[in-house]
């Protein structure tokens, strides 16, 4: 069996390559359990086992009570005192003294209840490698500073990325999603990259259906190897219409995919790629950004003539950071409809560019948020909020005291006809929630507790010692909170974490596995480990 026939989706496996048997015997023969024996019952440590019973399946209901309620839908509306009831994995309804007659009920006073959090881009097999670059730069700029040596590229895509085997990819996948799971990001955009072999994308793919949340699996290329020419069992993109058969023939699921088209790879991958991607109906995304030579290229794509000379950018595009961009192409983008996904701390650490968040507040669009990778800044999305609003307001704040001359009266003007409008703690949140699922196919599904969607639902508590005493919701989440106010999380309806402590999962053996990985990988790849390096 598979895992998904093991969740309730019949595959056809007459062309499978790696089925849920062979998986986990090939990473049992390669010395790591992935798969095996990872998950346990609940934890006692889960203050009381008194979570609703059978959460998420057909029938079953439940009401989440008193709750302070940020919908996140207009039509909706905001609630200082209201009421979720979720039946299955959809909610019925949204509202003040809801009747709920024999429904579980889930005590909400004093707490936030609000939509899941939405990740549309974060590389999750990078997972075992975290903070290992806190000071590095995307690529070495030659300065001979430790931000120079080790780089992103050299280090993460060129030496660590090409040793990988299918268990390292799936216990890092695992566990950076039950991470962010216990974080309140409900649904993600795994920009895998780890492709060296089907193995290694089946590795992936259980991952994100064994985490337990919504995802897009981003089927991208095979990092670094496919440089250095260490995969020959590489199938990307070909694989690509075997993998949505296998694993994603019905629309019913929480995991999907996207078709990764990197630019940079050349014209004839780009080709392949978008070529596969639109021939299977599937989202493209790709990164384009300041280095790499990219904006050449995509100034290509969007006057229709990139690829082979015929590829174009439309609606089915997902851009990842959009930094350095030319103003046509960006106007394109807009003309399109094509999405865009920008990951605010990291593009300010790594010399991405500046974040183009004042670029898309001229064009009046918005953007939905994204981690990118762990090896330099956390995957934590209060930070994710923050930063981008802190960014925002930086900048425009800059913009109007230069308006004047800092000599009164003119020290501190008023923002002249044009200038961008500061960013909010609601704007923030809706980033980070609905436009994410926008720009993942995914806002008739989640994004808003709206009845009829399913319920994606995180529970924060305002009576902790950081938020009391409440004040302002959205203030509240985006400028006081941390993943330890995230005290209960729903995917589809099912409870995944209660009263602080994720369920169903044995994080002890876990993070022993992931440790393991790890120092199979440093290893592998000839690199010392060291806890107090000077990179």
């Amino acid at each position: 069996m598979c895992i998904l026939c093991d969740k309730g989706f019949p595959q056809n496996h007459a062309r499978s390559q790696l089925g849920r048997r062979d998986f986990l015997k090939t990473t049992a023969a390669g010395g790591a359990a992935a798969g095996l024996g990872l998950f346990a019952t609940r934890p006692a440590a889960a203050q009381g086992d008194d979570a609703p019973e059978d959460s998420g399946r057909r029938g079953r209901r439940y009401v989440i009570r008193g709750g302070h309620v940020m919908s996140i839908d207009p039509q909706v509306g905001d609630f200082a005192s209201a009421d979720v009831l979720v039946e299955g994995k959809k909610i019925l309804a949204v509202g003040p003294n809801l009747r709920a007659s024999g429904a579980a009920e889930i005590d909400a006073r004093g707490k936030i209840v609000m939509p899941g959090f939405v990740d549309t881009h974060h590389h999750q097999f990078e997972t075992a490698l975290r903070s290992f670059l806190a000071n590095g730069l995307l690529i070495n700029d030659g300065s001979g500073s430790p931000s120079a040596n080790p780089t992103y590229f050299e280090y993460i895509l060129l030496t660590f990325a090409p040793v990988y085997r299918p268990e390292d990819v799936y216990i890092s996948e695992l566990f950076g999603g039950l991470a962010q799971l216990d974080d309140g990001v409900t649904t993600v955009h795994d920009v895998s990259q780890i492709h060296h072999s089907p193995q290694h994308s089946d590795a992936a793919i259980k991952a994100l259906f064994d985490t337990g949340r919504r995802a897009a699996f981003g089927f991208f290329e095979s990092a670094g190897a496919n440089i250095l020419g260490t995969n020959p069992g590489n199938k990307y993109p070909s694989d690509a219409p075997r993998i949505k058969k296998q694993w994603f023939s019905s629309s019913d699921q929480l995991v999907h995919m996207i078709m990764g088209g990197e630019v940079y790879l050349g014209d004839a991958t780009t080709d392949l790629s978008w070529t596969i991607g639109r021939q299977l109906d599937l989202q493209i995304a790709a990164h384009i950004l300041s280095p790499f030579g990219i904006r050449p290229i995509f100034d290509k794509l969007a006057a229709g003539t990139g690829g082979n000379g015929h590829i174009g950018i439309g609606p089915d595009n997902l851009f990842i950071h959009m930094t350095g961009m030319a103003d046509a192409a960006w106007q394109k983008v807009k003309d399109v409809g094509a999405q865009v996904s920008i990951a605010f701390p990291i593009e300010m650490n790594m010399r991405h560019g500046i974040p183009p968040i004042i670029k898309m507040q001229q064009l009046g669009m918005e953007p939905s948020l994204s981690t990118d990778v762990e090896v330099t800044m956390t995957a934590d999305f209060f930070t994710q909020m923050r930063v981008c609003m802190n960014m925002q307001r930086m900048v425009v704040n800059q913009m109007v005291l230069e308006q004047g001359d800092f000599y009164p009266p003119n020290q501190y003007p008023t923002p002249a006809a044009g200038t961008p409008t500061l960013l909010t703690a609601r704007d923030v949140l809706r980033f980070a929630t609905i436009n994410g699922a926008k720009d993942l196919r995914l806002d008739g599904k989640t994004g808003t507790l709206t009845p009829g969607k399913e319920a994606d639902i995180i529970i924060l508590d305002a009576t902790a010692l950081n938020v009391a005493p409440l004040n302002h919701v959205p203030g509240a989440v985006v400028s006081l909170m941390d993943r330890t106010n995230v005290e209960s999380v729903i995917v589809a309806g099912k409870v995944r974490k209660w009263k602080g402590q994720l369920l169903d999962v044995d994080l002890d053996k876990l993070r022993r596995e992931l440790e393991n990985s790890r120092d199979y990988v440093f290893n592998k790849a000839g690199i010392a480990q060291d806890l107090f390096s000077p990179y």
